[in-house]
């Protein structure tokens, strides 16, 4: 199946991307990823070595027509987001990606396909293998751990690199020039609750929403996309306001920066209510989906007989713990004052787990400002303190503040309109790339990012555009071509 892969041009890179997905490489288990790039360099005689957290640097030296220009840093991430369909069977940790092709698109079979950022990897390993491509002196830096925390950026020893111009290749629109990103932290909130029996003449009820597209938490979060987790809360303040229900279980989402695709939930009801609360849900449903309709077509809201003992919450509990999850924020909190269509801060509800009395959520808060981030975070944070949880604040990293007198910036838009025949968009987005992070250990780079339109990250929707690739390996190589010369 992935040897068609092989056969798309520009071959070089799809066949590096297609041996880079054999590999497995979640977040925080590199190692095996990383091993692979290091036999990659030892193939090519070029030196590597590792700096103290694990990132991996490849050298090369530059081409002789450009011995004078200013050395530069290719840089992306190795790990990848691990995403599938409950209905799909697959171990990421033993298993490659199975790829398809689907007219311009490439796709896995119902898993995430990593060309966030395996595209970019994959490009870099073609320059580091190229013969006939000109470039300056490259310091190849392949950070790990980006999806779960930036613990690798955040890490990367400050002694490692000399480049003064930084290519980050982690952008998932082709025209598009990034120079600027929001900030983030992690919220973890946890609690245990004392629990108990139900009484003889309750059922229990298996509540399921799913269907959901999902998508990137920042990139996304602003075209309102359905969060499983948020609408199953809805539906249980709703049911929770007119009949007798106690929740036993939650569990939603899965990764931080990926908005919830499924929930579930296990409730407690009156026996004599199962007909009047079917009937509720449907309804619920029905009103629902009317707002997910264009983007979400797939929404859909099951209830199921639970069988088996459980010990439900105590009402007081149950009431709070509804409360505080409806009064969570979710999706986009400010929008920029300064920037167009800028979202500048938000929150994701990512993940809820609630079994056995002991409940852990998760939230990734983001913005390109640093009073925001903190204003909303202290927020949610009171929400839950309030009454009576455990809030853990973590994975703080800063923006990347727009430089757009850079010189890089410059060569960039000029080769893009070289090559294209019209300007790119300059941007800054509201998403997470690792430029501000290695920019606070190497304030004197100068940083772009850019990188082939790429959908669905962090969902098993994702897919590359294979016309995009080829554009944007173009670019790439126009940009090398162009990097200055040394001061």
């Amino acid at each position: 199946m992935n040897n068609e892969i092989r056969d798309i041009e520009p071959s070089s890179l799809w066949n590096n991307f297609t041996d880079l997905n054999s590999v497995p490489r979640p977040s925080k288990r590199e190692e095996k990823v990383i091993d692979f790039l290091i036999q990659f360099a030892e193939k090519l005689n070029l030196n590597c070595f590792q700096d103290s957290i694990g990132n991996l640097i490849i050298n090369k030296p530059s081409t002789e027509d450009m011995k004078d220009c200013k050395t530069i840093v290719l840089q992306s991430h190795v790990d990848m987001v691990h995403e599938k369909n409950n209905n799909v069977d697959f171990d990421f940790e033993s298993s490659g990606i199975n790829m398809h092709i689907e007219g311009d698109w490439v796709k896995a079979k119902g898993t995430t396909l990593g060309a966030d950022n395996g595209l970019g990897v994959a490009s870099i390993m073609s320059i580091l293998q190229s013969t006939n491509i000109s470039h300056p002196e490259i310091e190849a830096l392949f950070t790990i751990d980006e999806e779960t925390g930036m613990t690798g950026a955040l890490n990367l020893d400050e002694d490692v690199l000399k480049g003064e111009i930084l290519l980050n290749l982690d952008t998932e629109e082709d025209d598009e020039i990034c120079i600027g990103c929001a900030g983030a932290v992690d919220i973890t909130i946890k609690k245990t609750y004392s629990t108990e029996y139900n009484n003889p003449e309750s059922t229990f009820i298996k509540i399921l929403v799913n269907g959901l597209t999902g998508g990137h938490s920042g990139a996304e979060i602003h075209k309102g996309l359905g969060n499983s987790n948020k609408i199953l809360i809805s539906l249980l303040k709703q049911l929770n306001s007119k009949y007798n229900t106690r929740i036993t279980e939650f569990v939603g989402g899965n990764l931080r920066n990926a908005i919830p695709r499924e929930s579930f939930s296990i409730i407690q009801i009156q026996t004599d209510d199962y007909s009047e609360i079917d009937k509720e849900i449907t309804s619920f449903f029905n009103s629902e989906k009317i707002n997910y309709k264009n983007l979400d077509p797939n929404f859909n809201i099951s209830l199921f007989d639970a069988k088996g003992e459980f010990k439900v919450l105590a009402k007081d509990d149950h009431q709070k713990l509804i409360e505080c999850l409806d009064t969570c924020p979710n999706g986009v909190f400010l929008m920029s004052k300064t920037i167009d269509n800028l979202v500048e801060t938000s929150n994701n509800l990512a993940n809820i787990v609630l079994k056995d009395g002991s409940i852990s959520i998760k939230c990734l808060t983001r913005s390109s400002v640093e009073n925001s981030k903190n204003e909303l975070s202290s927020f949610l944070s009171d929400v839950f303190k309030n009454q009576g949880f455990k809030v853990e604040l973590s994975g703080v990293y800063p923006g990347w503040e727009p430089n757009v007198n850079s010189s890089i910036l410059s060569v960039a838009v000029n080769c893009y309109k070289e090559i294209n025949n019209k300007s790119p968009k300059v941007n800054v987005i509201h998403a997470g790339l690792e430029c501000g992070i290695i920019g606070s250990h190497y304030p004197n780079m100068e940083m772009i990012s850019f990188g082939p339109t790429i959908l669905g990250a962090h969902s098993p929707d994702e897919k590359a555009s294979i016309s995009s690739t080829k554009k944007f390996w173009s670019f790439l190589i126009e940009i090398l071509k162009n990097i200055p010369k040394r001061d």
